[in-house]
């Protein structure tokens, strides 16, 4: 008697890694997050002050990962976690969040290399721009991203909450 094939659910997650040489014996390794990694990219967002009350990081991480981990990366500088960045594609617009580097690591080039791989693998996904949102008072963060060719758009952000986090 033939039977109907049954499948599992199986999450195959491919891991891998790209180094940048920012400057001479300054390397990067960019690779895609692992779950091991939540605790010390909370811990990395909390040095950049990017947790607010209303968002929890850990269900932030939790719903990326649901949703796909191949856009959420972090950067190793000699074995120790010091940058991530947080990537969304909805088949209109890319997506940046959450681009943070340890207080101690910056000034490196290590912002700019996690954007560059973000950038790249937003467009090798058909990705025509990327948007993304900076609090108005955070003048430093702005200045950055005029420098790496974002400019600010005449648009005004809306949010509506539709799960709270508490």
């Amino acid at each position: 008697m033939n039977r109907a094939p049954t499948f599992a659910k199986v999450s195959t997650v491919i891991y891998w890694s790209r180094t940048y040489e920012i400057r001479k014996n300054n390397m990067l390794e960019i690779r895609q997050f692992n779950p091991e990694d939540k605790k010390t990219v909370i811990d990395l967002w909390q040095q950049c002050n990017l947790v607010v009350p209303w968002n929890d990081p850990e269900k932030d991480i939790q719903r990326k990962l649901d949703a796909g981990a191949e856009l959420f990366l972090v950067g190793e500088f000699e074995e120790k976690l010091v940058a991530s960045v947080m990537g969304g594609y909805d088949g209109h617009r890319g997506w940046i969040y959450y681009l943070a580097v340890a207080p101690r690591f910056r000034h490196r080039g290590f912002a700019q290399a996690m954007m560059s791989e973000m950038e790249s693998q937003l467009k090798n996904l058909g990705c025509p721009k990327i948007n993304l949102l900076v609090r108005n008072t955070n003048t430093d963060v702005i200045e950055f991203y005029q420098s790496l060719g974002y400019a600010m758009d005449q648009s005004v952000s809306l949010g509506k909450r539709l799960i709270p986090d508490d």
